[in-house]
């Protein structure tokens, strides 16, 4: 499961896992903002989600640990790293 290729064929669901605030300032299209710290308390509803997780915040750094932690958790994710990398690949694919 390759990032360009679940972004390409619009599989999956875009997670930004930063603060509401950075999400505010700025965000992928159609991204669900679940805060990094929030994860444990929303797994039922991230297990809803259309699958893989593409997950993304800031750096690459946050998304990291969200997804080491919801891999344990057994959610198909992947790690998008940067917000701004995630959505310039978006709009390549369009």
């Amino acid at each position: 499961m390759k990032l360009n290729e679940v972004i390409r064929n619009n599989e999956g669901t875009i997670v930004d896992v930063r603060t509401p605030g950075e999400f505010r300032g700025g965000s992928v299209a159609g991204a669900v903002n679940v805060p990094l710290n929030e994860l444990p308390q929303r797994l039922p509803e991230l297990k809803q989600m259309p699958s893989p997780l593409i997950l993304c915040c800031a750096s690459g750094n946050r998304s990291g640990q969200a997804t080491d932690y919801l891999t344990q958790q057994g959610v198909a994710c992947l790690n998008g790293g940067s917000w701004v990398d995630v959505n310039f690949l978006t709009a390549e694919e369009v």
